[in-house]
C-alpha cells in the first residue's frame, strides 16, 4: 500500500510543481533526508530498499524485481538505469528459437550499492552488481560485477580506473577541519569488502 501512496504522491507533485521533496519511506522506515525526483520511474518499489540521505535525480529508471539496495548518502544523478533483471538473452535464444522457457534464460540478481556512492549521469547498473562504499561511477558507464570500496569506475563495460580516497586526500588537505570525520567514516567500513 505504501508503494502505491509513494508513487501517486510523486506523480501528483510532478504534475503540479515538478519539484523534488524531502522525505520518503522504504521498508516501513521513514527517511526524512531521502529525495527522489518525481520523474524517476520505479518498478517493484516494494523491493527497493533505501537508506536515509539518498538522492535520486531526474529521469532515472529503477527496476527492482530481484531487489535493489542503496546505501546511506548515495547520489544517483540523472538518466541512470538500475536494472535487476535482463531479458536480452531470453529474446534471442529462448522461447522463440529453442522452445526453452523464457524465465530460464532471464538474468535476474539483486543489486547492492554501498554508502556514499556517486552514480554519474547516463550510467547503467546491471543485475547482480555490488558497489562497495564510496564508489564513484563515471558518466556513461555500464557497470556489471562486484567492486571493492572506494573504486572509481569508468567505461562500457566499466572497470576500475582509480580510488576515491586519493582524490579525497587531496581535497581534504585544503579542508582539514573535515579530516577527522572522514577518517571515522573510513574506519567504520575498513575491511568490509563491499556493500
Amino acid at each position: 500500500m505504501r508503494t502505491f501512496a509513494n508513487r501517486w504522491r510523486r506523480r501528483l507533485w510532478h504534475a503540479v510543481f515538478f519539484r523534488i521533496l524531502f522525505g520518503e519511506r522504504s521498508a516501513g522506515v521513514d527517511l526524512p533526508g531521502t529525495r527522489i525526483s518525481p520523474s524517476t520511474v520505479i518498478e517493484h518499489e516494494d523491493r527497493l530498499h533505501l537508506a536515509d540521505d539518498v538522492f535520486i535525480g531526474h529521469f532515472n529508471y529503477i527496476e527492482a524485481s530481484a531487489g535493489v539496495r542503496i546505501g546511506r548518502g548515495t547520489q544517483v544523478t540523472n538518466f541512470v538505469s538500475i536494472v535487476s533483471h535482463s531479458t536480452h538473452r531470453a529474446v534471442r535464444v529462448a522461447a522463440g528459437l529453442s522452445g526453452a522457457a523464457l524465465e530460464d534464460a532471464v538474468i535476474r540478481a539483486p543489486i547492492a550499492i554501498g554508502e556514499r556512492c556517486f552514480i554519474g549521469p547516463h550510467s547503467t547498473i546491471e543485475a547482480g552488481t555490488v558497489l562497495g562504499h564510496g564508489t564513484l561511477v563515471a558518466s556513461h558507464s555500464r557497470v556489471r560485477g562486484q567492486f571493492a570500496d572506494f573504486a572509481v569506475l569508468a567505461g562500457s563495460p566499466a572497470g576500475v580506473v582509480g580510488d576515491t580516497r586519493e582524490a579525497d586526500a587531496r581535497w581534504l588537505q585544503a579542508h582539514p577541519a573535515l579530516q577527522a570525520d572522514y577518517q571515522r567514516w573510513l574506519a567504520l567500513h575498513a575491511g568490509e569488502g563491499g556493500a
